[in-house]
């Protein structure tokens, strides 16, 4: 609105100043007018920085660089496109889908290019053939093998996902959370996709579908009955089995200094736990500070790769009662959280959790996940072999073109001296010593 305001005053005051001459004192009022408000404008416009300003400085904000963390986020980016085009697959009639209809899916996996060349870098995981003109994809036995493990280790994993569930709803302010929301983050805590057909109905006991405005978005589940035994978040576990009172662990280096200063004095603050409810906690003290770090502790120990998107995370504020600047309050605390913005996404991962760029604890899920991202690197070795084999044949071939045309010039160039006798024009019959020795007798002979 401030810009806007200084634009129409500028164009104001310079009419104002093309009529200076006809109305003098007219035209002194208005342009001082103008100036004060200019003035004011440009003061509301410095004093009070628009979202947009303060968004705009915000995204350069972000944990200092860890390498091993780093590499740990990227190492993810290929095996979740892949993941998403095997589900593609696996929904489809016989596993077997067009190829038009995945490159047609490619914007929402956030792909360019084509899909025939991107699924020919991976030939371990994906096959390609051709029926009627037209491209056809499935997956390959090794592939197939590796998705029916990974459902046995889902149907093993069953009580598991139970216990994870109870346990958001109860860190839950009402016990209730949006199916639509928790739809966000499945894959995170290692849900199925069937996960509410394949839980709920076994535990009805423990768990309610709700539905009080009748539309899907509005769907939530619910807890009924309350298990004290699940009430014990990872902090206090750890605590347990060391004898120690509840506290958080940072694993920053020791030249930190003031992170280390500020970490323990957070610390010597008691201990929260985040399934206590929070309504008896003052918004903005330090108490709930110690509660949401808490909370958002917890909520990352029950994901598979110990890491959650904050973008995704902030849509459970009214659930999980966060601040509306859950961001600010993670960077904070970079003894506990790592904040990184690779790939423009904002994500948070909980330091403990890893040891250099490898998890210390791997659910079974985690490492049958592991296992595709291996064979999908297999696929991607053996592709950039081919075509460096492929390269060299190219190369191979022209070389090959160019070695006949050499020598058609080198026999030509051989021609041309057999007709004139030599390369000099004649002049090269003088290094002959019969040659020399006759030019020299008849050149004394002269004389």
């Amino acid at each position: 609105m401030a810009l806007n305001q200084i634009k129409v005053l500028i164009r104001i005051f310079k009419v104002c100043s093309l009529e200076k001459k006809r109305h003098t004192k007219l035209s002194m009022m208005i342009s001082k007018r103008v100036f004060e408000r200019l003035a004011c404008c440009y003061c509301r416009l410095h004093s009070q920085p628009s979202f947009i300003y303060h968004f705009r400085n915000f995204s350069l904000w972000s944990t200092k660089k860890d390498p091993d963390l780093e590499a740990a986020l990227s190492r993810n980016r290929r095996w979740i496109v892949n993941n998403q085009i095997k589900n593609i697959i696996l929904r489809c009639p016989n596993q077997v889908v067009p190829l038009e209809h995945l490159q047609k899916k490619f914007k929402t996996l956030d792909l360019q290019g084509k899909a025939l060349n991107w699924l020919k870098k991976y030939p371990c995981c994906f096959e390609i053939y051709r029926d009627n003109d037209e491209y056809y994809c499935r997956l390959t036995k090794r592939m197939i093998h590796l998705v029916e493990e990974e459902e046995l280790v889902k149907d093993m994993q069953e009580p598991v996902f139970v216990q994870k569930l109870a346990k958001l709803l109860m860190m839950s302010v009402n016990q209730r959370l949006n199916v639509t929301k928790l739809n966000e983050l499945k894959h995170s805590f290692g849900f199925p996709d069937d996960y509410i057909i394949r839980i709920l109905p076994k535990h009805p006991e423990i768990f309610r579908l709700v539905n009080n405005g009748w539309r899907k978005s509005s769907m939530e589940i619910e807890l009924l009955a309350w298990n004290p035994d699940l009430a014990v978040s990872a902090v206090e576990a750890s605590a347990q089995k060391q004898g120690i009172e509840p506290c958080f662990s940072c694993s920053l280096p020791s030249t930190w200094i003031k992170s280390w200063q500020r970490f323990e004095e957070f610390n010597a603050i008691p201990y929260i736990s985040p399934y206590l409810n929070p309504r008896g906690l003052e918004e903005g003290s330090k108490e709930m500070e110690k509660r949401i770090v808490g909370l958002v502790h917890e909520l990352l120990s029950l994901t598979l790769w110990k890491k959650l998107s904050i973008v995704k995370l902030s849509h459970f504020k009214r659930e999980f009662a966060l601040p509306e600047k859950l961001n600010i309050l993670l960077l904070k605390h970079p003894g506990i959280f790592y904040v990184s913005n690779k790939y423009q996404i904002y994500t948070v991962l909980l330091r403990e959790a890893y040891n250099g760029s490898e998890l210390v604890d791997k659910n079974p899920l985690v490492i049958v996940k592991n296992k595709f991202g291996d064979l999908m690197q297999e696929g991607l070795h053996e592709y950039n072999r081919r075509r460096r084999v492929v390269n060299l044949e190219k190369k191979r071939k022209c070389m090959n073109l160019m070695k006949p045309e050499r020598r058609k010039v080198a026999s030509s160039e051989t021609s041309i001296q057999d007709d004139n006798g030599d390369t000099l024009g004649g002049l090269g019959r003088l290094f002959d010593p019969e040659e020399r020795k006759r030019f020299y007798k008849v050149l004394f002979d002269e004389r």
